[in-house]
């Protein structure tokens, strides 16, 4: 079997791992996710489950009420389009790939998931309170999807 050459164009380039840039991007992608669970399961109120008389706290975050959902799903798409760069491991080689339909395939299930349960959306945590805007969190998925397919080759 021959050998690739470092100029072939289909030798899949190597890289470091843990990049600054890779490590703000699951930062980013960590911190997204955190905080709209956190919001979901210990802010917002919801007298169905849990009869408070108010929101929980912090008071900065219940006053935000659904401007959180944009802070988390924007931190979360912000560092997957932050991984879509040469320097990290989704950038390159097999990665570009694995993001491109990762985040494809994930914007497909979250519309499909929604108009399939658009009925009664109570059932499932965050769609419940999102309603028709979970068609903007699927198709953000698919953007950020493009971001990823700008790199592949």
């Amino acid at each position: 079997m021959p050998k690739l050459k470092a100029n072939d164009p289909f030798a899949e380039p190597r890289g470091k791992l843990l990049t600054p840039r890779f490590v703000i991007s699951l930062l980013l992608i960590v911190v997204g996710i955190a905080w709209i669970v956190f919001y979901y399961a210990a802010v917002r109120p919801d007298p169905s489950v849990i009869p408070l008389p108010k929101a929980g706290g912090p008071k900065f975050m219940a006053d935000l009420e659904d401007w959180n959902y944009l802070i988390g799903f924007g931190a979360l798409f912000l560092g997957l389009a932050l991984a879509a760069h040469p320097s990290t491991p989704l950038g390159r080689g097999r990665g570009v790939v694995v993001g491109m339909l990762g985040c494809f395939i994930l914007g497909l299930l979250w519309i499909c998931t929604f108009y399939v349960i658009s009925d009664d959306p109570s059932r499932i945590w965050v769609f419940n309170d999102l309603g028709q805007k979970n068609l903007f969190v699927g198709i953000a998925f698919m953007a950020v999807g493009f971001a990823y397919a700008t790199r592949w080759e």
